[in-house]
């Protein structure tokens, strides 16, 4: 897409859509994100939307970082059938960029215990109903790493040694050598067989990506955003963001809500296992990322600090013999 300028790119945008581009009042920077330019346009009868600008093709990054609008695009669409509130997709997608409604609210801050256990319960119910939704295939929607799978071990493998062969491109540091996280993942592949209907995993709902807003009753989910990161796979793997550097077993609020909501899980040997290797799948790809994103040497020292014990014991967990 050729542009002038920020307003004049932000016009055509609207213009792609078939929303009349004289209507754009304001336009403003979100931020927080690490991966997309983000902004918020305002038109002049008070409508809000939100545009993604991806990086250029050839900005750094890792292998599953390519196409991430089109699984945003996805996530949004498969989402929306359920009724949990999410941005709804204007116009067509485009490589260049995706036109989405703005959800209202903020991230998740702090909160009082009894408003935060609600919230919590709230946001298992909504978890549990993205998780009825099935896909066609196992893997990511862009196609970054190719075509969806017809199993999730075919599947998930690839993701996984995707970010392994990121870290050494990149030459990213991790607590253990690469070949040894290699070896040590590929005890617990066995598991994932056991996982046969690809399903709507969103993999980044962490606090940042989950909107709340304050109503007459008090705070409640807003929206949840930033799908990009989305698969069809085990529905377990969304409980790694869900509780970051945390253990969702202890978060009896959440899965509550979950079942509740007619989730279904249970902590068995074999599940527990699987989570650890999402754990670790994550925990990688958050170190493995500080090379590429070079956020600084204070904010990769701090990620190392935080990240690399959990992805030792994650991957402990993951090859513990049942």
């Amino acid at each position: 897409m050729a542009v002038v300028d920020g307003w004049e790119r932000a016009r055509q945008v609207l213009d792609g859509a078939g929303l009349a581009p004289g209507l754009l009042a304001g336009r403003r920077t979100l931020t927080g994100g690490t991966y997309n330019e983000v902004e918020e346009l305002r038109l002049t009868d008070g409508s809000r939307y939100v545009v993604k600008f991806p990086p250029p093709a050839t900005a750094p990054g890792l292998s599953h970082e390519r196409r991430l609008v089109v699984s945003e695009a996805e996530f949004c669409r498969a989402a929306a059938a359920t009724g949990v509130p999410v941005p709804r997709v204007v116009g067509p997608p485009f490589d260049a960029h995706l036109l989405l409604t703005h959800c209202p609210g903020t991230s998740w801050g702090d909160l009082p215990e009894g408003d935060e256990a609600l919230l919590r319960g709230e946001l298992g119910g909504l978890v549990a109903r993205l998780h009825t939704v099935t896909g066609p295939g196992f893997g990511y929607p862009s196609g970054a790493l190719g075509p969806l799978a017809g199993d999730w071990r075919t599947a998930f493998t690839a993701m996984y040694e995707a970010v392994l062969d990121d870290a050494r491109r990149f030459r990213a540091w991790l607590p253990r050598p690469v070949d040894e996280v290699a070896r040590t993942a590929k005890a617990a592949y066995d598991l994932l067989d056991e996982v046969t209907v690809p399903r709507l995993v969103h993999f980044d709902l962490w606090r940042g990506n989950i909107l709340v807003e304050c109503t007459e009753v008090g705070p409640a989910v807003g929206g949840l955003i930033d799908g990009e990161r989305m698969f069809w796979g085990d529905p377990v793997a969304d409980f790694v963001s869900l509780a970051l550097l945390d253990d969702i077993e202890r978060d009896p609020h959440f899965l509550t809500g979950y079942q509740e909501g007619g989730g279904e899980v249970a902590f068995d040997a074999g599940t527990r296992r699987r989570l650890a290797l999402y754990r670790s799948y994550l925990y990688l790809i958050m170190l493995v990322e500080t090379v590429p994103r070079a956020p600084g040497d204070a904010q990769v020292a701090r990620v190392r600090e935080a990240v690399a014990p959990q992805l030792t014991a994650a991957l402990d967990e993951a090859c513990q013999t049942l």
